[in-house]
């Protein structure tokens, strides 16, 4: 009989397959692991990270089959990166967020869905589904994301030791459509729609989570233009650039002076002005409110939401990251010391044409907006999340940990498979180095009074 080689010998990796639909694009991750190491943590890697070219699937709610043919190229590429012998047993998912959720009429989404499902099942995988996520499972799946890539549930040290580590990490995601706010409080979480239970690696998590539908960058830009050419048509200065005199989200500052609140103190007037364009336009965000029928006091956010106040260290990515650090504003500084280098963003930044010089490769639409986008989410945090001086510093701006993506991606393929247990894995009791040297000598030195008594019972033997 043929005799096994080195290659059948070892343990073939398993893949997984997660199409990330968003508002403005989709892009399509693909995991691997060893399949005999499926309950531990920290071995899932990231394959291929493809984005799929066009717009979101949403935009093809009036020709729904181009949403199915738009995935084509990345579903090819896959066939190539996993073995064709284990295509078939490869899980394939496929989820929609903000952008699905914005559809006005529930058929359009439904079509979206059926025709992304038809393209998706032409190829041998074994597909488990098409479906929109809600906000909060967005914000959920974030999270474990995070905290599963940063070992922060449970981490295995050497064999048989395991460490726990019980301050685990916030979420802040940032899509086109939306944004998501996910932590562990410090006390108890009052409003139960805004609650999520998780018993991972027998520890029990009680999450905050908050998904703001039309929050996310391009929908708040959006709403701000409109807010703007209804209400101020006259208050407002904007960058044009020459020739085409196409709009740019670049405000330079406010033709009448506002009052500075206390907790901004950047030193210029202009800054003030600058800031609170969203607190403005968006009142409920820098303001605290009443949920109406929940007594929160100050235990909002922003448009009469619940939440506690902000606790532990957070990572931020997706929009946050991207805007941030094209920005070059990632690295940590003090939330006086952002708003300053904000504004010496925006001072050099006014023309089109000196954006599309300094990045030739960089989209006209996304240049457009850097900028205001920046001061969304400087607004977005501090007035609508309720980071402060002395909490800003708590925020991480990421894009990848451990080489793979953060995003809500993994904590979905992670969940559905199963692939962290509720309860933690035994722990094998091991012996320290010293009982080993103890032992290894008690041994040797038996041996030696042996053998010395053999050698003396044999030379007072009688003859």
């Amino acid at each position: 009989p043929a005799q096994p080689t080195r290659e059948s010998l070892q343990v073939r990796p398993k893949y997984a397959m997660v199409f990330d639909a968003g508002s403005s694009h989709t892009t399509l991750y693909i995991y691997q692991w060893p399949a005999d190491k499926e309950n531990d943590t920290g071995i899932v890697s990231q394959v291929e990270a493809c984005p799929v070219p066009g717009p979101g699937i949403s935009s093809y709610f009036n020709r729904p089959s181009d949403a199915g043919a738009s995935l084509k190229v990345c579903l090819d590429k896959a066939m190539t990166l996993i073995p064709a012998n284990q295509q078939r047993e490869t899980p394939a998912y496929l989820g929609a967020t903000a952008g699905m959720r914005l559809l006005r009429y529930p058929h359009h989404s439904d079509q979206v869905l059926a025709e992304v499902s038809k393209a998706i099942r032409e190829y041998p995988v074994d597909f488990q589904g098409a479906r929109i996520l809600t906000g909060n499972e967005e914000g959920s799946f974030g999270w474990i994301t995070v905290n599963y890539l940063l070992e922060t549930l449970i981490k295995v040290c050497g064999v048989g030791r395991v460490w726990r580590n019980n301050e685990v990490l916030g979420a802040l995601d940032l899509g086109g459509a939306s944004t998501q706010i996910t932590f562990q409080p410090s006390g108890t979480i009052e409003d139960n729609s805004t609650k999520v239970f998780f018993r991972l690696y027998g520890t029990e998590y009680s999450i905050y989570t908050h998904s703001y539908l039309c929050y996310g960058r391009d929908q708040a830009l959006k709403m701000l233009l409109a807010s703007l050419s209804k209400t101020h048509p006259w208050g407002w200065v904007f960058c044009f650039d020459h020739g085409e005199r196409q709009p740019l989200f670049l405000l330079q500052s406010l033709p009448y002076q506002l009052v500075p609140p206390s907790h901004l103190s950047w030193g210029t007037q202009e800054a003030v002005n600058i800031v609170l364009l969203f607190s403005l336009q968006f009142p409920n965000m820098h303001r605290i409110q009443v949920t109406v029928g929940l007594s929160c006091g100050k235990m909002c956010g922003f448009n009469e939401v619940y939440q506690p106040p902000v606790h532990g260290q957070f990572f931020a990515f997706s929009g946050f990251y991207y805007t941030f650090n094209f920005l070059n504003l990632t690295s940590s500084q003090s939330f006086s010391t952002l708003g300053s280098s904000l504004l010496a963003v925006h001072a050099l930044s006014c023309w089109l044409f000196q954006l599309k010089a300094s990045y030739p490769r960089e989209k006209e639409v996304r240049l457009s907006n850097y900028c205001a986008s920046a001061f969304y989410i400087l607004t977005l945090l501090h007035e609508g999340y309720g980071f402060n001086e002395q909490t800003w510093s708590n925020i991480h701006f990421r894009q990848q940990a451990g080489n793979t993506d953060i995003g809500w991606t993994l904590g979905y393929v992670l969940n559905l498979s199963n692939m962290i247990p509720t309860e933690a894995p035994e722990q094998v009791t091991g012996h320290w180095h010293s009982l080993w040297a103890a032992a290894v000598a008690f041994i040797v030195l038996t041996l030696i009074v042996s053998l010395v008594a053999i050698t003396l019972q044999f030379l007072w033997s009688p003859k």
